[in-house]
């Protein structure tokens, strides 16, 4: 039998145990007193030494680091789930009125309608055929179903709503530099498009909630369909691009099949365009490059989810798919201003979202005015109707018209012809081509601003001297005339497109502020100039056109010329509602920023209405309205020393208009004359002004810009308050031939000097003495008509009395170097006849009987030399 341990040997245990728990602590405390002597006794150095790498990492490795993470581990899960409990439980209450189980319901096929700014219907956006927008899952192909999970989740049957799996990878992804990755799931992306379109561009922090409600609602879609069900769903609501919202409606519109008869080939397309409809759009060329190479990684990623094989994938990434895509033109059938519509449509995708405008149900209301567009159709055609498009060699042509106060577009033809084969459906009033000599006003607007202390000021009579400056330049310059004109006022050398002053306008520019002309032409409303790829690096090219441009950006710079600098940004929507009559957006008119002062686009306008100056141009008769007064500039972009784009740029007090005519191919034309799209111009402005503008009160005949205040007009000149003429000028007399209007030389007969004053000025550029001269005389050159070896006329005269107080004078004339301009007959002082062109001339005179007198007669020629002749009156 055992023995029973004794209570001493119990108490003994106890006290063995207490001592041994003593003694640890004890330990512990002497480490930890020791550990503590040896710290640097100040607060800061200890803190710092404990923070030595090699402390650290011996504290994390010991066991007592390792308990203290796994307590912190602990902790911070701890808090993780009360504050993502507690934001569910916050948000939850939130999700009542959504439902997830009428989501089904929420699906649903609509119309969107574009109406013009006056409610003419321009287009029903209803898809081609039958529009079945929601379709069974056994209507939907499983090629189609595999290549939507392949790309876009391929977790799908295995998460329940999250992907945490997804989050991590989009995560790693992302942050090792790959291409931007989303972590949502197809569940995910379902909800957002049918609960949450309107708010799927919130980021940041405004999306949290968004994103929270999200995560709750695709956990419960998930419980309440199977997976089958989620993903008919998402493929009959997602977008395919433009109407194309739901995969029946992306089959027919593209392939004009059923969803259920997809080959493998049209489903892994078809399932590469929702990431990005606009990018993935098969009608636009440009994107067709990244189409096909998401089509096959659509199709790397199905081979290797063993959907399907090797050879398939071949087969399908050998196919010619975009062969197979049906036109365009059938899904725009009846559609009004085609090119306008798709551009408001797009606009549209970018703002509210591919999802919203691909569900239609919208009533949107744009700027366009229908008549003014119909106008500007009918004359665009009549153009390609004549024979100027064959005998100038141009194929297409596109413009644009803006409302000057608003900034509003009211008409826009992007091609000849939205049916022309080819190229009708690209929009040329979008693509980016060079502008040549009508970006000119804009280099010469910031010319004009008031420069800093010190430096010179500019208007339109000051001289930029027509020279060679290749030197800066960089390169061979030319005039299209291939001349130098010499002293040339900035008014002539814009109005008749001179390129060297503008190349030196920039380079002042340049000097006073590094970048400041293109700031400027982007400020004003062309952000796309010289904004692409080597246009960003042409230099001083950039101030003739030596950059591409949109044409819709370039009447909006002319537009903000036309509010006296002002910019406004550009519009082509007035009001968008959904199909609750709710407004999602709304035109506001906002006050324009000033980029140029009023009295420098006041000097620009008067520039471009001057019909003087630009009467050295071919036709310029084109360039007026008549009945409506507008500034206009016209240009020509090259290649080869070859015209190859035609432009012409309008405006008025209301109205801005742009006019291309140019072949899509670049290639050269036949005649280059800018004035060439005058009638398209004269026909829209006219209509515009007369019959829309007058009517409703918006503009009369007459109506011109208010001269600024301070504005100086010398002569014809004008220029801005700044403007001193005294600054780097001085005046001085100098002598002229009356004959070739050029410096008078020793040879020039003193009958054809005259005496006139003169302003002389240094060439800001080249630093070479200009001079400028009144009523046309050239002070660059000399007299070269007159030679000192030139023979004079002569004249001979004799006198015989017929009786009575009558005398018949006959003078004989001899012809010089120059022809016989005029042949004067005195008598006593006093001019009795004058002939022009004068052969030998007889005249009758009779006499007053008050005694002897003398006959004089004069002969002048062509270049104003003179010879006398005199005889007795007896």
């Amino acid at each position: 039998m055992a023995k029973k341990p004794s209570q001493s040997r119990k108490l003994s245990v106890y006290s063995n145990l207490s001592h041994r728990r003593k003694a640890r602590k004890d330990t512990e405390l002497r480490r930890k007193a020791e550990y503590l002597a040896s710290l640097p006794k100040h607060p800061v150095s200890r803190f710092f030494h404990r923070l030595h790498p090699k402390r650290l990492w011996a504290y994390w490795f010991s066991k007592r680091g390792l308990i203290m993470a796994l307590k912190m581990t602990g902790v911070t899960i701890l808090l993780l789930c009360l504050i993502v409990g507690a934001l569910f439980a916050y948000f939850r209450k939130d999700l009542d009125a959504i439902r997830p189980g009428e989501l089904a319901k929420r699906v649903q096929t609509t119309v969107t309608k574009y109406y013009d700014r006056n409610g003419i219907l321009l287009w029903e956006d209803k898809g081609d055929g039958n529009y079945k927008l929601v379709v069974d899952s056994k209507d939907l192909s499983k090629n189609l179903k595999n290549a939507t999970v392949a790309i876009e989740d391929r977790d799908f049957y295995s998460h329940n709503g999250v992907s945490v799996t997804g989050l991590l990878r989009a995560a790693v992804n992302n942050a090792s530099g790959g291409g931007t990755q989303g972590g949502s799931t197809l569940t995910q992306q379902l909800v957002k498009q049918v609960f949450f379109a309107d708010q799927s561009g919130d980021r940041g922090l405004s999306g949290v909630p968004r994103k929270i409600k999200e995560l709750i609602l695709s956990v419960e879609v998930e419980r309440m369909y199977d997976k089958d069900q989620i993903l008919s769903l998402y493929l009959n609501e997602s977008p395919y691009g433009g109407r194309g919202n739901g995969a029946e409606s992306g089959a027919k519109t593209y392939f004009n099949k059923s969803a259920k008869d997809l080959t493998i080939a049209e489903a892994a397309l078809l399932a590469a365009i929702p990431q990005n409809p606009n990018l993935y759009n098969p009608y636009v060329v440009e994107g067709h490059q990244a189409l096909i190479a998401r089509q096959h990684k659509v199709l790397d990623n199905m081979r290797e989810m063993n959907y399907i094989t090797q050879a398939e994938e071949d087969e399908a990434k050998a196919y010619p798919i975009l062969d197979s895509i049906k036109p365009e033109t059938s899904q725009l059938k009846d559609i009004k201003a085609p090119h306008f519509v798709q551009m408001v449509r797009s606009e549209l995708q970018n703002k509210l979202g591919a999802t919203t405008v691909g569900r239609g149900g919208l009533s949107i209301t744009t700027t366009l005015d229908y008549r003014i567009q119909q106008q500007l159709e009918e004359a665009m055609t009549t153009m390609f109707a004549s024979t100027r498009d064959e005998t100038a060699g141009f194929s297409n042509g596109a413009a644009t018209v803006e409302d000057v106060k608003t900034g509003q577009i009211v008409a826009l033809l992007g091609s000849r012809d939205f049916l022309y084969e080819g190229f009708g459906q690209d929009n040329a009033a979008t693509a980016y081509i060079q502008p040549g000599s009508t970006i000119k006003p804009l280099v010469y607007s910031e010319l004009f601003e008031q420069k800093p202390d010190g430096q010179r000021n500019y208007g339109s009579g000051t001289i930029l001297k027509d020279e060679n400056i290749d030197a800066l330049y960089g390169a061979k310059l030319q005039n299209a005339d291939r001349k130098f004109l010499g002293d040339i006022t900035i008014r002539r050398s814009l109005a008749t497109s001179r390129n060297v002053p503008a190349v030196k306008a920039m380079a002042i520019n340049e000097k006073v502020a590094d970048g400041s002309t293109l700031k400027t032409i982007h400020e004003l409303g062309a952000p796309s100039y010289c904004s692409e790829g080597g246009d960003t690096t042409v230099g001083l090219a950039a101030a003739i056109g030596g950059c591409g441009i949109k044409q819709t950006d370039l009447v909006n710079a002319y537009a903000s010329l036309a509010r006296g600098g002002a910019y406004k940004p550009q519009s082509t929507i007035l009001e968008v509602k959904n199909s609750s009559g709710d407004t999602l957006q709304k035109w506001t008119d906002t006050e324009g920023k000033k980029i140029v002062s009023p009295e420098s686009s006041y000097v620009v306008s008067d520039i471009l209405t001057d019909p003087v100056a630009r009467a050295a141009l071919a036709n310029p008769s084109s360039m007026n309205i008549p009945g409506v007064k507008t500034a206009t500039k016209t240009g020509t972009s090259d290649k080869g020393g070859f015209a190859k784009d035609i432009w012409m740029m309008s405006y008025s007090p209301v109205l801005a208009m742009g006019v291309w005519l140019g072949n899509p191919d670049t290639t050269i034309l036949n005649n280059g004359s800018s004035t060439i799209p005058g009638p398209i111009i004269e026909q829209v402005m006219n209509y515009a002004h007369k019959e829309v503008y007058a009517t409703e009160g918006k503009w009369k005949s007459g109506d011109w810009f208010t001269q600024p205040a301070g504005i100086q007009r010398i002569g014809s000149e004008v220029y801005p308050p700044w403007w001193n003429k005294n600054q780097g000028q001085t005046n001085a007399t100098m002598a002229f031939d009356k004959v070739s209007k050029k410096k008078a030389t020793d040879c020039t007969p003193d009958a054809a000097r005259i005496s006139l004053g003169v302003t002389k000025t240094t060439d800001p550029i080249s630093k070479k003495e200009t001079i400028l001269a009144p009523d046309g005389y050239d002070a660059s050159a000399e007299d070269d008509v007159h030679q000192c070896s030139d023979v004079k006329p002569s004249v001979s005269v004799t006198v015989t009395k017929e009786g009575g107080n009558n005398y018949k004078i006959t003078a004989n004339p001899t012809k010089g170097t120059f022809a016989l301009d005029e042949l004067t007959v005195s008598v006593g002082g006093s001019v009795v006849s004058t002939i022009a062109a004068p052969g030998p001339y007889t005249y009758t005179y009779t006499g007053n009987g008050s005694g002897s007198q003398t006959v004089t007669v004069q002969i002048k020629d062509d270049g104003l030399y003179t010879a006398d002749a005199s005889a007795p009156l007896k």
